[in-house]
Formats: structure tokens, sequence, C-alpha cells
């Protein structure tokens, strides 16, 4: 990584869409090889970045540039719908192989032959298909359906064919927007594993605190039209972020108090001419005084859920149901039971029968065979992309609601609005031009109208930012209903649920481990067939050496808690208010510079610590 060529520089530039800045004289350096995650609230900019990286928007001002010769690759945003198999049609995205491969077939001048298999062989070109097939079976396709057209498959599968097309590819600077918005639990932990070993640089918008903190080693952060660069991953971002915080409040503060205090001096004086150059002064430090914005904390984001009154348990009962669509059933035996305090999560790969069990949970499909009973008071609220899309787009979020409660005082149906985040504007804006955070939210309000005693959400996190993702999780804790969740994000499952069904081989049983094993689970089942050359076995690590590598990460553990604490204190003394006062200045920046060193040391003992762990696996292994 020698030389300033490697990586992406992003020069003060700026760019805005309809006459709002998006950017102004924003700067980061991406170092290559890093994987990043892109974070910022909806609606700063962050898929325009995007664009202006691949060059596809033109910049008003300031500079982006990559290594020369590098490839840039994202997912398409239209993908074939053509007769072409899943397996060709990734094959085909490294389009080098497949001219070499063309090449191969017409070639006559031997030298030219020999040089062409020469580069097949140096491009790995005989493993592709191996490579091609173990990307698309991470991502949900068994082998039959690599073999199927993509035609047979509809657009959310589609885009998973162009993710494992691009990642085939394999382009030098990957970008990905949030990906995981087509994808189940299964296929995002799968692509969080493959991005962590991915050997070039990748950009990743994401809201999903579990990939961030996972797969990236690096977050920037869009705020402000201005772009920051942080090391480590998402909590560490957002650890480092509070602190800053805590420290600029107190500066601002501590500002304001000082410039109140001038400017009651300025008042008091510009009468008195005998006192003016003093005053004068005062004008001049006052004009001085870089303003320290206190951080605001953007509005809290809030979801406000109505609660139902209690039903008496259970509200559902199953005893050995089946369901299923035509004849076929698709889930067999269940025996299952619903209270009001249940949050549950379903677990399963696509085309198990989650959808099918939440059809029947619901209410949009009857058992075939068994009892079902249910409280006959029960309401259940649904909440599923496919009722987002199913919006009337030429309505307003107020007029959705009128609809659904004729009579009721608008300023009423407003409050309700502002308690999902769509204040005054979006109420009287056409759904058909809210964003989709602001879609999903009037979704989630209409499904939560009638107090519902169940609610099932199907993925609701899809378009929701960071922020609205947390206040999802704090109103789904105090909601006094029972609550049925699928979602492929790791963090919001963990908050929330405390059972899990896994949902399998038309089977639905309580899963007894946590969320964690089974993502280890996930992540081993299907080692990808290696058809490298046999390696050596390594010899076994003596018990010796195991009890050394023991002790080594026990000490590199001891050292990151040790830097920890350290770090929690200087917070403490960073963030107190009379650390600013003009006397204290020189020791604040001896402070800081300590706190610095302290993030430093801590970066350095977190990276030992973790190679220390990767030794003893490898050793116990």
């Amino acid at each position: 990584m020698g030389h300033m060529g490697r990586m992406l520089r992003i020069s003060d530039i700026s760019y805005s869409v309809e006459g709002r800045p998006l950017f102004e004289g924003a700067s980061a350096v991406i170092p290559t090889g890093h994987k990043v995650g892109l974070v910022g609230r909806n609606g700063t900019g962050k898929t325009t970045l995007f664009r202006l990286i691949k060059g596809e928007l033109t910049l008003e001002g300031g500079g982006i540039s990559l290594p020369s010769r590098s490839r840039i690759g994202g997912v398409a945003q239209e993908v074939p719908s053509s007769s072409t198999t899943l397996l060709d049609t990734v094959l085909a995205a490294d389009t080098e192989r497949a001219e070499l491969l063309a090449e191969a077939e017409t070639a006559t001048d031997p030298t030219r032959i020999a040089e062409v298999q020469t580069r097949l062989a140096d491009i790995d070109a005989w493993s592709a298909e191996g490579r091609a097939a173990s990307i698309l079976k991470g991502l949900g396709f068994d082998d039959e359906e690599q073999q199927m057209p993509c035609s047979a498959f509809s657009g959310g599968w589609r885009m998973r064919v162009a993710l494992a097309a691009v990642l085939f590819a394999q382009p030098d600077l990957l970008l990905l927007d949030e990906p995981t918005n087509y994808l189940d639990l299964e296929g995002a932990l799968w692509l969080e594993a493959y991005l962590a070993k991915y050997p070039h640089t990748v950009l990743i918008i994401s809201h999903d605190r579990g990939l961030l903190n996972r797969a990236v080693g690096a977050i920037l952060h869009l705020e402000d039209k201005k772009l920051a660069f942080y090391q480590g991953p998402y909590d560490q971002f957002a650890r480092q972020r509070a602190e800053q915080r805590a420290v600029q409040a107190a500066q601002a503060k501590k500002q304001d108090a000082r410039r109140a205090h001038l400017q009651s001096f300025v008042d008091r004086f510009k009468a008195k001419a005998s006192k003016a150059k003093q005053a004068q002064s005062r004008v001049k430090m006052l004009e001085k005084m870089q303003p320290i914005t206190a951080p605001e904390d953007a509005a809290r984001t809030v979801f406000t859920f109505p609660d139902p009154e209690e039903l008496s348990p259970p509200i559902i009962a199953l005893e050995s149901v089946s369901v299923g669509y035509d004849d076929t059933a698709v889930l067999k035996k269940l025996n299952l039971r619903i209270d009001q305090d249940d949050r549950i999560a379903l677990l399963g790969k696509n085309g198990q029968g989650k959808s099918t069990l939440s059809k029947l949970l619901s209410g949009r499909l009857d058992p075939m065979g068994g009892r079902m009973t249910s409280s006959n008071k029960l309401r259940i609220g649904f909440f599923a992309q496919h009722q987002v899309d199913e919006l009337n787009i030429d309505e307003t979020p107020l007029q959705h609601l009128q609809r659904e409660r004729p009579g009721v005082m608008q300023s009423k149906l407003r409050a309700k609005l502002a308690g999902f985040g769509l204040g005054a504007d979006q109420a009287e804006t056409e759904v058909g031009r809210l964003s989709g955070g602001q879609k999903a939210r009037l979704s989630l309000l209409l499904a939560t109208l009638d107090a519902p005693h169940l609610l099932i959400l199907d993925e609701p996190t899809n378009h929701l930012d960071i922020q609205s993702r947390e206040a999802l999780v704090e109103a789904l804790t105090a909601y006094t209903g029972a609550v049925i969740l699928v979602s492929h994000d790791m963090h919001l499952l963990s908050m929330v649920a405390d059972r899990l069904w896994l949902v399998k081989d038309g089977q639905v049983a309580p899963y007894e481990d946590d969320l964690e094993s089974y993502r280890k689970l996930l992540l081993t089942v299907d080692k990808p067939v290696k058809t490298a050359a046999p390696v050596e076995k390594p010899k076994r690590a003596s018990k010796d050496e195991v009890q050394s590598l023991r002790a080594e990460v026990r000490k590199c553990e001891a050292r990151v808690e040790k830097l920890n604490e350290m770090r929690d204190k200087l917070a403490v003394k960073l963030a107190a208010p009379e650390m600013y006062e003009p006397e204290n200045l020189s020791e604040a920046q001896v402070w800081q510079k300590k706190y610095a060193e302290v993030m430093n040391g801590l970066d350095r003992a977190e990276a030992m610590w973790m190679t220390a762990i990767e030794k003893l696996e490898k050793a116990e292994a």
C-alpha cells in the first residue's frame, strides 16, 4: 500500500440536486482494500455519492480519483429477465473470462492460443463455475435453480442474481447500496461473511448494525453535507460520536455563556463614549469567536403503537394443523400457541414456509386440517413490503387515514401521523412523492391503527435508517400486544424477540439456542467444496502451545479491558464543562491528546486480541 495512488480519494466535492446542496466541500480518503460502511440519515445523498464515484453524475466542484485502471462494480438496477440460466448469467459477468473463452474457440495462431490458455489459467478460469455456484448457493439458489432461466424468477430474486454477478466479477471497488433489503436473514448473514473476506475495497450503504459491526472495519459518515472517516466498526463509531457530542455540547454551552457575557458588556458600553475603545475590542472578540454549534440531536424519530386491551391466553392455538396451497400442504402437524406477551422471530430459509405461516396466523389462509382456535375479539395487524407497494400513490397520508377513520377530526389524524414521524409537510404530500422510509411509516401506522393484539411484521426495516430502526425497537418493546417478526436485521431480532421458531422441512419448532448460534450454524452448514489440490494436514498443536496461546488471549483481553476503562475515565473528564474554561485550555489539549492515544492503543490492542483468538481457534481446530 506504499504509494498514494492506491486509494479512493474524494477531494472537496460539491454537488446539488435541484438547487439543494447535498455535498459542500466534502473530502475523504478510503485506503485500498478497506471494507467501509457508508452511513447517514435517509435523504442525505448516500446513493448520489455512489453515482458520483461511478461517474454517472457530474460534480460541481472538487474531484474523485481512483487508482488507475481500477474497475468499479455495483449491482445493476435492471436485472435481465432473459432465457439465460442463472449460472451462465453470473459467469458472463467476468467479461475477460467470457471473451477469452470465446477467443479460445476461434483462435488459429499458435502463439495466440498459448497466450489465451496461459491467461485463462492465470485468472483461474477453470474453477469459475464452482465459484459462481457457491455464490449463488449462498444467496439462496440450489443447484437445480441455478440451471433455470432468469425469466423464471421474480424481480427480488433477480436482484440476488445481479448481486451474485457483481460479487463474482470481483471489481476493485465494490459499491453496494443496501443489498440486504432484498435478502433474507440467511442470505444477509452469508453476504456479511463473504464481504469480510472480499479481496478488494468495499463501500456499502447499510442501516444494518450487525453487518456494520461484522463485515466492515471502518465507517464513512455523511452528515451536514460533509464526509468523515472513522476507523473501526459501527459500535465504535457510535461511541466516538457520542463522546464528541458530549465534548461539543460542553464547549458550546461554555461559549454561549461567554458570548452572552460579552454581548451584555457591548450593550452596556455602546452608549458610554469613554468606554467605547474597550467596547469596540469586545465587539471584535465577539465577531472572532467561531460559533461552536451544540450537536442538535436530530429530532427523535418515533413510532407510537396504540395499546390493545388484554385478552385471556392463548390468543391463538394450533392443534396438528396443516396448511398450504391447492391440495399441497407446505406445513404439517403444527402444534403452536401464541400469548399476548410473546415476541417471536421466525427463522428459516426462503421457501420453507415463513410467509405461509404468517398468512395462516393472520387469517389470509385457512387450515387444511387440524384445529386452529383464536380469541373471538382478536385483532391482527399485518405489515409487509407488498402493502407498502399497494398504498395509493395519488393520495396523501392524511387522505389514507381519513378513509380508515371517516368523521375523526383532522387534527387527531395529523397527531397520529406525527406519532409515526410524518410531520405536517408529509401529511399533505402525495404518497408517490414520499421516500421509501416515509411510505413504510405510513404502512406501519395503518397496520397498527386498530390497536392489534397480534402484530405480524415481515421485513419491517427495509428503507428505515438506523435512528428509525432504534425507534422501532423501542416502540415494539413498549407495545403490549404479541409480535411475530421476520427480518434480516440481526440487531432488531436480538433486541425484540424472546422466542425463536424455526420453519424447516414442513415443520415449525421452537429453536432452543440463541441467534448467535443460529448464525454460526448457517455459516458452517455448507462450506463450499474446494476443488484445490489436497492440503497437507497441519500437525496438531501440542498441549503446551495451546496453553500459551490461551494465556496470550487472556493477556490481550485484559489489555483491551484496561484501555476501555481508561477511555471511559478520559471521556468523563473531557465532557466536564470546566475543562473548556480559558485557563484550562492547554490542559484540555493534553487530555484530548491522551484520549487520542488511548483510542489508538485500543484499536491496536483489539487487533492483537483478534489475532490471538484466531491463532487459538486454529490450534484447537
